[in-house]
């Protein structure tokens, strides 16, 4: 047998951090997943990346916060504490003996698969605020929950524009919510619910906003709102935000009406969060709620590794399912009958992007337009157009194929900033499916990479390494004829070809 001595596998040191079984989310699903897998008697780590650091909110993720952020969020014991005693599960899944992580991100999910063979175990990337480092598992149960989604309109780039999820977040999860004046766009369940927590929480809710002509969510709560005095405008294609030194002043609607207001909140829906699952390579399908995973139950395509809860995309009880992943997990059965959600999300999210103007920016993070992105051009900011890249535009690709949305992103910078696409991924997905002609629920899905969080270089850098992978990481990345060794860069051997490692017989 031959074998190649400087092989990156056997080079990838195992995980000294293990749990049998890990939950990702301790929300509703991940703290049932966790306490029942301790019931069941296995060793369970249960991480969550709350309470979120100052300036991970202000990079927008994991939620839209659109800088609505009292100074109490830096506190991190205070946010801590909060957040333990709004979700009595945390104490519960304590007692229950799991070994319980907030503040912990997990960044990427690596399993043994083809160009991962050399990988000694599954494992997830995880760091905190001082280390970064690797946890291998024997099962592995994403409930990372829904992200905000965004849909562009003149204005929404000023401070005060945020989403309805990071909005719950605030009030309920860390009492630091800044805006006191709220306007909310959305008619549907969660516009609604949002609505009338502002009600309960003390804010002033001004109205409620919607494009199309009839509320779309349960008229029993739109009743409650009506009757508390807050107007529902309706028909409403075509508004602007105004602003001035500290974000939002007003909204004003197409009718001319003009609504003061301090914070304008969007409530459309949520999208999945299947990052993790996605940037492993897990199976996943587009469906009339968004992009969601691939299930057979709650199993994913990748081995050992289940989803629960919303990240799901399915219409089921959130603790029920979990627990039925623990289940799953530790005694390999489950009885929970998961059904395909049946609201139309993205018909509704595409609806509202209809009167959008060319010249109203996507993508924030590179300054995107909406013209822009039918041109495929580069941003303002790279410097003029040159006449090759006049001569193309979302026309011209689509005639060589469907839309990609990858393509797209590498050829306009929209969804390459720091915000990882998170306020503008479904509404690039839904520009390019009207282009090319398809329904909502066919357009492209834009990949997700690891880390799948902003991190500091330096947390990403610091993992440890044993000597051998020091001695040899420069050849694993190398292309004949288009690498040099570290140790050659600034000798009289740099920008010549180094010779080959030749493979060495071995008797195993």
């Amino acid at each position: 047998m031959v074998r190649d001595p400087i092989a990156l596998d056997g080079r990838i040191p195992r995980p000294g951090d293990h749990a049998q079984v890990l939950v990702v989310g301790a929300g509703p699903a991940g703290t049932a997943a966790a306490i029942e897998a301790a019931r069941l008697g296995a060793r369970v780590v249960l991480i969550d990346e709350n309470p979120l650091s100052p300036g991970l909110m202000g990079l927008d993720a994991p939620l839209w916060f659109g800088g609505r952020m009292t100074s109490a969020v830096q506190q991190p014991a205070r946010m801590l504490e909060l957040m333990v005693a709004g979700n009595p599960a945390i104490a519960e899944a304590f007692e229950a003996g799991v070994d319980v992580r907030l503040g912990v991100t997990c960044w990427g999910l690596y399993a043994p698969g083809p160009g991962l063979a050399a990988l000694p175990c599954r494992m997830v990337g995880l760091s905190d605020d001082q280390r970064s480092w690797m946890c291998g598992f024997d099962h592995l149960i994403l409930a990372t929950g829904q992200r905000d989604v965004a849909v562009a309109f003149p204005g929404w780039d000023q401070q005060g524009v945020m989403g309805a999820l990071a909005l719950h977040s605030l009030l309920n999860r860390y009492e630091a919510f800044a805006g006191r004046r709220l306007v909310i766009l959305g008619s549907g369940d969660l516009a609604l619910q949002t609505g009338l927590m502002a009600l309960e929480r003390g804010l002033e809710l001004v109205a409620l906003v919607e494009r199309l002509d009839q509320v779309q969510g349960d008229p029993a709560l739109a009743a409650q709102l009506t009757s508390a005095g807050v107007a529902i405008h309706l028909g409403q294609g075509d508004f602007a935000v105004q602003g001035g030194l500290d974000g939002v002043e007003r909204l004003t609607l197409q009718d001319g009406t003009q609504l003061a207001c301090d914070t304008v909140c969007m409530a459309l829906g949520g999208a999945p969060a299947i990052e993790l699952l996605d940037a492993a390579s897990g199976a996943t399908r587009n469906s009339p709620g968004g992009r969601i995973p691939v299930l057979d139950g709650l199993k994913t395509s990748i081995s050992r590794v289940l989803m629960a809860g919303d990240c799901t995309g399915l219409t089921l009880d959130a603790e029920e399912s979990g627990r039925a992943a623990a289940r799953l997990a530790v005694l390999g059965e489950v009885t929970v009958a998961a059904l395909p959600s049946e609201t139309p999300l993205l018909a509704y999210q595409s609806a509202w992007l209809e009167p959008v103007r060319e010249d109203v920016v996507l993508c924030q993070c590179e300054t995107v337009t909406l013209g822009e992105l039918l041109d495929v051009r580069a941003p303002a900011y790279l410097g003029p157009s040159t006449e090759q890249s006049k001569a193309r535009s979302l026309a011209t690709l689509l005639q060589d194929g469907p839309p990609n949305q990858d393509q797209i992103k590498r050829l306009t910078r929209a969804c390459m900033g720091v915000c990882q696409a998170r306020r503008c991924r479904e509404q690039v997905s839904l520009v390019m499916a009207r282009a090319a002609g398809l329904g909502p629920t066919e357009g492209p899905h834009a990949g997700h990479r690891a880390p799948v969080r902003p991190l500091p270089l330096s947390l990403l850098a610091d993992w440890e390494e044993g000597a051998v992978m020091a001695r040899d990481w420069d050849v694993w990345f190398g292309i004949e004829g288009a690498w040099t060794p570290h140790h050659w860069i600034g000798t009289d051997r740099a920008g010549t070809q180094p010779p080959s490692h030749p493979p060495v017989e071995s008797d195993a």
